[in-house]
C-alpha cells in the first residue's frame, strides 16, 4: 500500500552523495564485462601508499570496504555495507537508475566497433556536419590525436566507449557551446531503437595543437527513465527534490523540483552545502564527477586520492548541517578503476554509508541491488515506495 503524505509540519531530508565511479570491487558477474578483478577503491588506496580518510573511516568505509589506511572503526557512526548491481550494464545511467529504483533488464546498445555508417550518415544530416573518429577511443587521447584536424575542416569528434555513449567533442571557438548543445539535441532525437543508447554527450574543449584541454561545459542528454523513480514518488509526496551536479541530465529533470548543475567536485560539494542552507525537508542528491571523468578514466590514482581526500576534508561541512530526522547517503553508482587495464568503466558493488545522526550504525552486508538505497531514503521521507528495493534501515 502506498505511504501516505507527509503532514505539513513534516521536517525529514534525505542527502545522497554519488562519488561517480568509486566502486568497492568486482561483482560475481565481472568476467562477463572483462572486469574481474576491478576494485577501484581499494586499489586507489593501494596505489598511494594509503589513504587518509578519517572522516570517512569514522562513518565506517574501513568497514566495507579494505582500503590501506583507512581501517575498519570500532564503533562505525553509520551503517556500513556494499550493494550489487542488477541492472545488466556498468554505466552512469543504469546505475543512477537502479539506485532511484529503476532496474534495466536489457542493455543499453554498445558499439565497440563504431557505430555503423548508416547512423553516422544519419547523424551528419540531422546535424549539418561531418564527422571524423567513429571509433571507441578515451576523449582525451581522442582530442589530442584528432583535435587539430577537427579545426582544420570543422568536422565533429565523434566517438564512443565500451559503455552506451554517443559522444561529440569540438573545440568552443569552432563549435560554440549552443551550437554543440543543439547538434547533441538533434543527436539525442535521432536514437531510437535499436540505436536508444544511454547518454549523447557534448564534450567541449579548448587550446591549440599539442595542449587541447577538455573544459567543465559537458553536458549530457539521456534517454528518459520510466516513471516510477524514487524521485517522483518523493516529490509526489510534496517534498522538494533538488539534483546538483549532473542528476538533472541522467533523468532529464524527471522527478526533480530544482536542478542545480555544477562544475567539478569543488563546486558541486559547495552548491550541496547551499542547498541544504535553505531546504528544511525533502530530498537533495548530488552527483561528484570528478573522480570519474577527471581520474579514473584517465588511469590517475594519485589524482583520485587526492579527490577522495577533499571529499573526506569537507564532510564535516556537511555533517555539521545534519541534525535529527536526517539522513545521509554516501555512495557510487559503478567502479572505474584507474589501475584497472584500460579506461572505461567497471563492473563493481558500490560502498553504501548510511549514517542518521544519533542513530547506531550497523553492518548492512551485500545489498542485493542499488535499489534499496532510494527505497530507504523514500521510506526515510514518507514517500511511496519505488517499485523496486525495500528499507534496509526498517529493522532500526
Amino acid at each position: 500500500m502506498d505511504a501516505k503524505p507527509p503532514p505539513t509540519d513534516f521536517r525529514r531530508r534525505a542527502v545522497a552523495i554519488v562519488l561517480d565511479g568509486a566502486g568497492a570491487g568486482s561483482l560475481p558477474d565481472a568476467d562477463r564485462y572483462g572486469d574481474a578483478g576491478a576494485a577501484t577503491l581499494t586499489h586507489v588506496a593501494s596505489a598511494v601508499g594509503g589513504l587518509r580518510l578519517p572522516n570517512l573511516q569514522r562513518l565506517g568505509l574501513g568497514n566495507a570496504v579494505p582500503m590501506e589506511g583507512v581501517p575498519p572503526a570500532a564503533s562505525p557512526l553509520a551503517s556500513f555495507g556494499r550493494a550489487a548491481e542488477r541492472s545488466a550494464g556498468k554505466d552512469t545511467t543504469t546505475g543512477h537508475w537502479e539506485l532511484m529504483g529503476l532496474v534495466t533488464e536489457v542493455p543499453f546498445p554498445t558499439y565497440p566497433h563504431g557505430f555503423p555508417p548508416d547512423l553516422v550518415a544519419a547523424f551528419e544530416r540531422v546535424s549539418g556536419y561531418g564527422t571524423i573518429g567513429n571509433e571507441v577511443a578515451s576523449g582525451t587521447e581522442i582530442v589530442d590525436r584528432l583535435g587539430a584536424e577537427h579545426v582544420a575542416t570543422g568536422k565533429l569528434i565523434l566517438y564512443t566507449s565500451a559503455d552506451s555513449v554517443f559522444q561529440i567533442a569540438a573545440h568552443e571557438e569552432i563549435v560554440p557551446l549552443e551550437e554543440l548543445y543543439r547538434i547533441c539535441r538533434a543527436a539525442r532525437a535521432m536514437l531510437v531503437p535499436p540505436h536508444a543508447v544511454g547518454r549523447v554527450i557534448a564534450r567541449p574543449f579548448v587550446g591549440t595543437p599539442g595542449a587541447f584541454r577538455r573544459t567543465p561545459n559537458r553536458h549530457d542528454f539521456s534517454l528518459e527513465p520510466p516513471d516510477g523513480t524514487a524521485l517522483e514518488r518523493i516529490r509526489d509526496a510534496g517534498l522538494p527534490v533538488t539534483g546538483v551536479g549532473k542528476i538533472g541530465d541522467i533523468f532529464v529533470q524527471k522527478g526533480l523540483t530544482r536542478s542545480v548543475p555544477t562544475k567539478g567536485n569543488a563546486d558541486g560539494m559547495a552548491r550541496t552545502l547551499e542547498v541544504l542552507d535553505g531546504q528544511p525537508d525533502g530530498f537533495v542528491f548530488t552527483n561528484l564527477v570528478d573522480f570519474d571523468m577527471l581520474f579514473g578514466h584517465r588511469n590517475d590514482p594519485q589524482g583520485y586520492a587526492d579527490a577522495l581526500e577533499a571529499f573526506d576534508d569537507w564532510l564535516p561541512e556537511l555533517l555539521a548541517r545534519l541534525g535529527p530526522g536526517d539522513l545521509l547517503l554516501v555512495t557510487a553508482d559503478h567502479g572505474t578503476d584507474p589501475c584497472f587495464p584500460g579506461t572505461d568503466h567497471t563492473r563493481e558493488h558500490i560502498p553504501v554509508l548510511l549514517y542518521a545522526p544519533g542513530r547506531p550504525g550497523r553492518d548492512l552486508g551485500t545489498l542485493p541491488t542499488f535499489a534499496d538505497l532510494g527505497a530507504t531514503i523514500a521510506a526515510h521521507l514518507g514517500a511511496a515506495a519505488p517499485a523496486t528495493g525495500r528499507n534496509v534501515l526498517q529493522q532500526d
